[in-house]
């Protein structure tokens, strides 16, 4: 989650599977076996970013919630949230182990308070990395930090910026961290396809490393007294 200096605390949380972001660390049967479950169209949503998933996503010593309502509703491929007055939160649907999959979603997001984003959102190991290819925000959203460059990719041009984190949560604890950000200079909130391995070929170039994959999912996220609400199904 984007961490301002004025936020305390990121509100919801998972530890996902791990598997290499471009090559399985499991060895070429199991790359083989996950092509085939994807080219078999079986590459469905299998994690949950919110409701009781909280553990590793925050700092133990606070609660989840930094105030306001969030009302979370996952399906079995999408998610809706209604919100307001919303301190900090991110929730969303995809995979426990993120790829260079393609993801389309389609929905809508309304925002009419705060600041409010839709990314695909997810985390990587060694290094620790957070990471945003943020598609829409009603303002700068995840955008901080150093920018790198730019992308062309699925019809708009990307913004590719480097931020470090410092002592903030993360999904392994508090800790010093980098976020690598894409940001989308034409914002659609209802929907599209996103090709993920454009954004990690482009991170890449621009020296930006990412490690053994975790979660990957489309979020929403909102702070600043955020209102408003989304809602989307999704697939790889």
């Amino acid at each position: 989650m984007v961490a301002f200096t004025h936020l305390a605390v990121a509100i919801w949380s998972i530890a996902g599977t791990l598997a290499a972001p471009v090559s399985d660390p499991n060895g070429p049967a199991s790359q083989e076996v996950d092509l085939v479950g994807r080219a078999a169209g079986n590459d469905s949503p299998d994690f949950e970013l919110g409701n009781d998933h909280l553990a590793r996503r925050q700092d133990y010593t606070q609660n989840y919630k930094t105030g306001g309502n969030v009302n979370f509703s996952p399906s079995s491929n999408g998610y809706s949230v209604t919100f307001s007055g919303a301190g900090d939160f991110v929730v969303g649907k995809g995979w426990k182990t993120g790829t260079e999959r393609n993801i389309t979603f389609t929905g809508s997001t309304t925002a009419s308070a705060g600041t409010v984003l839709v990314s695909i959102y997810g985390w990587s190991k060694n290094p620790l990395v957070e990471y945003y290819i943020q598609e829409y925000s009603n303002g700068a959203g995840a955008a901080q930090g150093t920018k790198l460059g730019t992308l062309e990719s699925d019809g708009s041009t990307y913004d590719i910026w480097k931020h470090q984190q410092v002592g903030q949560p993360s999904i392994v604890g508090t800790s010093t961290f980098w976020q690598y950000i894409s940001v989308r200079r034409d914002k659609r909130p209802g929907g599209g396809t996103v090709t993920v391995a454009n954004h990690f070929k482009a991170w890449a170039n621009a020296g930006l490393k990412l490690g053994t994959m975790d979660y990957q999912t489309l979020a929403t996220e909102g702070w600043g007294n955020a209102g408003g609400n989304s809602k989307y199904t999704l697939s790889g």
